[in-house]
């Protein structure tokens, strides 16, 4: 069985450590979108693992990762991926490979990003100024370098033509030009001659790989309120994280995804701008970012807290077809007299059920909460859903209930064992 892990909320779910948790069901692990902006903390026996661009399986001996055409590489980003890995002990050997058709972010891309949240203003969509926008801004208009284009670095090759034209522009863009488009290129020979060795189409791949009856776990970034086409735009990503982007970004047909697994906190969060209906502003949103240690792992931002939104989950349940749910952080909510879960928002007189496409609209909507005693014993390293307190287990039933979607993991506490499986 193949199965897609993806984030059912504003990102920052939790992700990693299920996919870690599973991946010794699974012969692969291929990330689709994407770029170094996620931070997916994986913690194995109290030793903490911060991956942005590698696939949360790497830290299993003997399964291949893949990372797909969908994401954006910044190759010095992964080369300081790969260092660390090494030296925490942990060898990518034979067992990551890049595609070839996976687009690149150079150095003007980040330029370009931090210039162009600068000029937002107070509408700035509160990106992590990596180049991820850029790059993909520039694959969409066709002037981007895929790892593939690498392999041609002649004089009067199309490779050095391409960086030639887009540095100029950058230039003259930001007016000035301390940027030299034979650094890049000088720059992006070094690249080839590490990266080389990593580099495979790995739509084919996939392709052998599945047709020999090997397992494949797909690992999305972000969340579906990030996605580009389904999020809450423009406060998104730049990329597909939502199961279309499984199609896309790995080159695999419809039919090669068996299942959809999303991943969402026993309450909500949110890096960067943009509306979040369920947002706490005092003590009790202060409460949960402390306790859940709510800090973006690729950028150290404080997360956004609220309660859980299920009118969110329930979107994200119907455009992403998913069959069950990943329950993180329900921890964090011990010792709370009462919780609150988000059913429906409140818009002037209008009451929704379901999420709005009208993103000023979303912004201007209050959340109708139903109540729902809290717990005072801990919950904390749990693996038996029958050793949860009942409050806790009614808590979930209720989660499940409002969003649409039965929990088939449970996770209370941050390290690989501290789970429930059901």
């Amino acid at each position: 069985m193949n199965l897609c892990v993806l984030g059912a909320q504003w990102g920052d779910e939790g992700k990693g450590k299920i996919v870690d948790l599973l991946t010794p069901r699974f012969s692969i692990v291929a990330r689709y979108q994407g770029g170094h902006n996620a931070g997916h903390t994986v913690y194995v026996r109290g030793q903490k693992f911060v991956l942005h661009l590698v696939p949360s399986g790497i830290l299993h001996p003997g399964v291949t990762c893949l990372i797909g055409n969908g994401v954006v590489v910044d190759p010095h980003a992964l080369f300081a991926e790969l260092d660390e890995l090494a030296r925490l002990g942990i060898g990518v050997d034979g067992r990551l490979l890049v595609s070839d058709k996976a687009h690149l972010i150079l150095s003007y891309h980040r330029e370009l990003d931090l210039l162009a949240e600068a000029r937002r203003g107070e509408r700035r969509i509160g990106t992590t100024s990596r180049g991820i926008g850029p790059a993909y801004e520039d694959k969409i208009a066709r002037r981007g370098i895929r790892i593939g284009d690498l392999a041609d670095q002649s004089a009067d090759g199309p490779l050095v033509g391409a960086v030639r034209d887009n540095v100029e522009g950058r230039n003259r863009l930001i007016g000035n030009a301390d940027l030299k488009w034979e650094d890049v290129v000088s720059d992006l020979r070094g690249v080839w001659t590490r990266l080389k060795p990593l580099v495979a189409d790995v739509s084919l791949y996939l392709h052998q790989a599945m047709a020999e009856g090997r397992a494949v776990m797909f690992e999305g970034a972000q969340g579906t309120l990030l996605d580009i086409d389904h999020g809450t735009y423009p406060y998104v990503t730049s990329s597909n994280g939502t199961t279309g982007g499984v199609l896309t970004g790995l080159g695999v047909g419809p039919r090669a995804v068996d299942q959809v697994m999303g991943v969402a906190k026993a309450y909500t969060t949110r890096v960067g701008e943009g509306p979040l209906p369920t947002e706490l502003h005092g003590a009790m949103g202060e409460r949960l970012r402390e306790t859940g240690q709510e800090y973006g792992a690729s950028t150290g931002r404080p997360r956004r807290c609220g309660w859980y939104d299920a009118v969110a989950v329930r979107y994200a349940a119907r455009v992403n077809g998913l069959d069950s749910l990943a329950i993180t952080k329900l921890d964090v909510l011990d010792g709370l007299d009462e919780l609150h879960v988000c059913t429906a928002y409140r818009c002037g007189d209008t009451v929704l059920r379901e999420m709005p496409g009208d993103v000023a609209q979303l912004a201007a909507c209050e959340p109708v909460y139903e109540s729902i005693a809290g717990w005072q014993e801990p919950t904390k390293g749990l693996t038996s859903y029958d050793a949860l307190p009942a409050a806790a287990q009614r808590y979930i039933r209720k989660l499940e209930e409002t969003s649409g979607v039965p929990a088939s993991i449970i996770s209370t506490g941050s390290d690989r064992e501290h789970t429930i499986i059901r």
